[in-house]
């Protein structure tokens, strides 16, 4: 059988869920596993496969979970184990499968490791972290954190100090130790024993350094871990010994990644991961290549970034395809617009993303089209990264109110915003004050409502779902982009023997002339899919004039094509 066929999340849905704001239901004013259980019913009904669980693990929360005290424990603020097996078995009844995220590149330094290490040499968990002397009476390499600062903590009482890539809480494990990938084992085997589906795992291309800490003179010292000199291998050993053991779907975050690596790490053999996620899209607005910045997105860039990952990793590898996660901000207030074409752009930027090829993801309080809350005092904010940037972006002479609109678009708690169920107080998400401030726009924005509407952007994501599984192109075709230099439409082809599909889309507010290639042979094309209403009744012509925000999937059944192939 062909990879590409035999694989369940190949022609899947993920849904994330970030627990803390998914849903309440008490009144802490955070969200837990309860909450998530009683609303399986919705997210079935939405038609997902999956739900990506970001940690619910022990922690003290300093950077909201991805700093992990018990792996063996979920976090009383969510629950208890016993809520997370319901959560399992519930789950699986509902035909939805259970993804949990995991951190191994880092623990908490409240971990009992850590603890034990901290201050003495001869612990036997000293060399669970990576620890080095001063160089020159400073930091052991100019290194930078990439939540500020330098990447290298003092432990006073030994004089040494240990790398945390992320938050001084958050130290780097010693993956040269083969203990340490031997605990690692033990942890994902406890997850998978239990009935967990599969496992995303956090910043897992940084696990492997190079081992003579050098200065970096040209950047911040990402040169040194990214994609080190024994990942491959590191992934592999686990792969060998727990994934393939218990069929576990894998998930890679990679971070400043190339594709030549994503192609490796996600090769159609299976010997490392399922699929990876890369984030060079994302940057289509950064200026300069800074996160720390505003302008608009280069639209050109952002299609030349989508031609260069969906034509190589075409039979060599598998991606996971998003716009939002918990560390990016709403896609229609970054790409769309959240005002007046909040619902066009929504469905817009969904289908341009949802019909290539790969496993589309989405993020909890996207399929209603949830927006940035466009906060305007950092009083607001409760992400450590926004605080921390804050106050280094004021030092470096930026204005407050510049900073602010920095945020505004950046910030990691744009999208960690609570869900808006509908719209009563705090738009249903707890009976308490919600831990971080809910957008303004609940009232209108909010599930209740979108439900009742079936023009909503919920219901057209129901669609993108189910399409992905009705239609083999979606899942197995190539991919050329059929007008790389237009300055306000993307519009791109995948094409295999039996189905041709094109998908077009005006990424602007204006209308726009647009023109199929001549030789695209379409007297067996229809419509399937549009924003506007009456598309799928339009005839197929070569010449389209595109509405604002408006996008249409075209499919043409090929001459061999006996129908539509269940995948």
């Amino acid at each position: 059988m062909n990879p590409i066929h035999k694989d369940w999340w190949r022609t899947a849905t993920i849904y994330q869920i970030y627990p803390k704001s998914f849903f309440d239901s008490g009144n802490k004013g955070i969200g837990n596993i309860k909450g998530i259980i009683s609303k399986l019913d919705y997210l079935k009904t939405l038609g997902i496969d999956a739900i990506w669980l970001t940690p619910v693990y022990e922690s003290p929360m300093i950077d909201n979970g991805y700093d992990i005290s018990d792996y063996y424990n979920i976090n009383s603020d969510f629950g208890c184990m016993a809520d997370f097996d319901l959560l399992l078995k519930t789950a699986h009844e509902k035909g939805i499968r259970i993804i949990l995220d995991i951190v191994v590149n880092h623990t908490s330094t409240e971990h009992h490791w850590f603890q034990s290490a901290l201050g003495n040499k001869n612990s036997e968990y000293r060399d669970y972290y990576i620890w080095k002397d001063p160089v020159n009476d400073e930091a052991p390499t100019n290194w930078e954190s990439k939540f500020g600062g330098n990447a290298w903590e003092l432990d006073e009482k030994t004089g040494q100090y240990y790398l945390h890539l992320f938050a001084k809480e958050q130290a780097d494990l010693n993956w040269e130790n083969p203990k340490v990938r031997d605990e690692v084992k033990d942890i994902i085997s406890f997850w998978a024993e239990k009935g967990v589906d599969g496992f995303r795992l956090d910043v897992i291309n940084l696990i492997s350094k190079q081992q003579d800490y050098q200065n970096d003179y040209k950047g911040d010292g990402r040169c040194f871990y990214t994609d080190g000199p024994r990942v491959h291998e590191f992934l592999q050993e686990i792969n060998n010994a727990v994934f393939n053991k218990y069929g576990s779907v894998t998930i890679g975050e990679m971070s400043s990644t190339s594709l030549e690596q994503c192609q490796q790490y996600s090769s159609l053999d299976s010997k490392e991961l399922s699929m990876v996620f890369n984030f060079h899209h994302l940057k289509a607005d950064y200026e300069n290549g800074q996160k720390w910045t505003v302008m608009p997105f280069d639209f050109l860039d952002l299609k030349s970034i989508f031609n260069h990952w969906q034509q190589g990793m075409s039979n060599k590898g598998w991606s996971a395809l998003f716009w939002c996660n918990h560390d990016q901000p709403r896609v229609v207030t970054r790409l769309g617009n959240d005002k007046k074409y909040r619902v066009e752009s929504a469905k817009m930027l969904a289908t341009s993303i949802h019909m290539m090829q790969g496993t589309p993801y989405v993020y909890q309080g996207e399929e209603i089209g949830m927006t940035n809350p466009h906060y305007t005092s950092i009083e607001q904010y409760r992400d450590l990264e926004s605080i921390n940037m804050y106050n280094i972006m004021l030092k470096q002479g930026k204005s407050e109110e510049e900073v602010l609109a920095i945020l505004a678009q950046k910030s990691r708690d744009n999208s960690r915003t609570p869900v808006q169920w509908d719209n009563s107080k705090s738009a249903g998400f707890t009976n308490g004050t919600p831990w971080l401030e809910v957008a303004g726009n609940y009232l209108e924005v909010n599930v209740d409502q979108a439900i009742k509407d079936v023009d909503s952007v919920f219901y057209y994501y129901q669609k993108l779902i189910a399409l992905r599984k009705e239609v083999e192109v979606i899942t197995i075709g190539d991919y050329t982009d059929l007008a790389p230099e237009h300055s306000q439409v993307f519009c791109y082809q995948r094409s295999s023997d039996i189905q041709t599909l094109i998908c077009i889309n005006n990424y602007y507010g204006e209308h726009v002339e647009f023109e199929l290639p001549a030789d695209l042979i379409v007297k067996n094309g229809k419509y399937i899919l549009g924003n506007y209403e009456g598309v799928l009744a339009d005839k197929v012509k070569h010449s389209l004039v595109l509405k604002p925000y408006e996008c249409r999937v075209l499919l043409i059944e090929n001459d061999r094509c006996k129908g539509f192939v269940k995948v």
